[in-house]
């Protein structure tokens, strides 16, 4: 207990709060900027099981904000790394290790077995799965979303508040990443923190918990905001009886005949159809290159450009390809229409 003396001293927590936060089970979903932070105070606070699930490994554009991450942890396990280096911090502590996407098959079974999820993604796709999922096994979320120098946070579905899908019935297009508009390191830090606050707070029962009310911040401004979410209840029981409602943006692209390469993630935003598009992603390029032709132009693309241009790098050099474009700009450059 001596580890914890000093938040054991406050009276919202004491020896019983210390012993709630020890019960607690926490998934963090994605283990990159926000839950880089996140996982380090939750543990360091003495949450007794947190699970880590990204199916990511470490990049080295990952350091400047992934605060958990050393160079020496380059290409590992992004979820094997942070327990690694968590378990040093705090060996009290549980890490369950998840090295899968949240998915709709499995997202059901994974968040049922924790009492609380947050949120580390930076799609759309995924955080409706997580929204829905938890209305359905009865769990609270904690959400963020960042935008160069923005950030977002709320606490959905707590105590039959409003939830995900209230604020946002409708999805967008295009997820914006911070692969494609950049972001200032110390920004997740700030929100990811945030949202360990959150986590705490629901645990211990203490404080008021941002549910129904949506967190603004701008760290460039130096200004919050705070806004009322409506609870759309329809909205909720439309997920309940349903169940998961996938988030799926259907687009086509310009040429039928031409050959194309997605190497973007399997969640992300639109999803083009065509029996011309291969879609591998980044880190299945080495074990499924052979299914890409050498015969015939191919152009490969990504959300903004730069992913597809590594890519084709990695290929030329490593399985001697000589055929691949790159669509600059991404693929709303290719998309037929709009």
């Amino acid at each position: 207990m001596n580890r914890y003396d000093r938040q054991i001293k406050l009276q919202e927590v004491g020896a019983e709060g210390q012993d709630k936060l020890r019960q607690a089970k926490v998934l963090i979903v994605g283990v990159g900027g926000l839950g880089c932070p996140a996982a380090l105070y939750l543990s360091a606070a003495g949450v007794g099981t947190i699970g880590l699930m990204d199916h990511d490994k470490v990049d080295m554009t990952n350091l400047h904000r992934q605060v958990l991450f050393q160079e020496s942890d380059l290409d590992k396990s992004k979820a094997v790394a942070a327990a690694e280096h968590l378990s040093r911090r705090n060996s009290e502590v549980v890490f369950e290790i998840i090295q899968e996407a949240l998915t709709q098959e499995n997202a059901e079974s994974i968040i049922g077995g924790y009492d609380i999820v947050l949120d580390g993604t930076d799609n759309f796709e995924t955080k409706y799965l997580i929204n829905d999922a938890c209305l359905l096994s009865g769990k609270p979320w904690v959400y963020a979303s960042i935008y160069k120098n923005e950030g977002q946070l709320s606490v959905f579905n707590y105590q039959k508040g409003p939830s995900y899908r209230c604020l946002f019935p409708k999805t967008t297009r295009q997820n914006i990443s911070c692969e494609a508009t950049g972001v200032l390191g110390v920004l997740p830090g700030l929100v990811g923190t945030m949202q360990a606050a959150e986590v705490l707070k629901m645990i211990l029962g203490k404080g008021k918990v941002l549910s129904g009310k949506l967190k603004l911040i701008n760290i460039l401004m130096g200004t919050e905001q705070l806004i009322n979410i409506k609870k759309r209840p329809e909205e909720i029981e439309r997920i309940k009886m349903n169940g998961i409602v996938p988030v799926r943006v259907e687009c086509t692209l310009k040429s039928g005949f031409q050959w194309y390469l997605d190497v973007r993630e399997i969640f992300e935003q639109p999803k083009p159809s065509g029996s011309n598009i291969l879609k591998i992603p980044m880190g299945d390029l080495v074990v499924r290159h052979h299914e890409i032709p050498k015969d015939q132009q191919v152009m490969v693309f990504c959300q903004s450009g730069k992913r597809s241009q590594n890519a084709i790098e990695i290929l030329e050099r490593e399985f001697g390809f000589n055929n691949l474009i790159n669509v600059e700009g991404g693929i709303e450059t290719i998309i037929n229409g709009d």
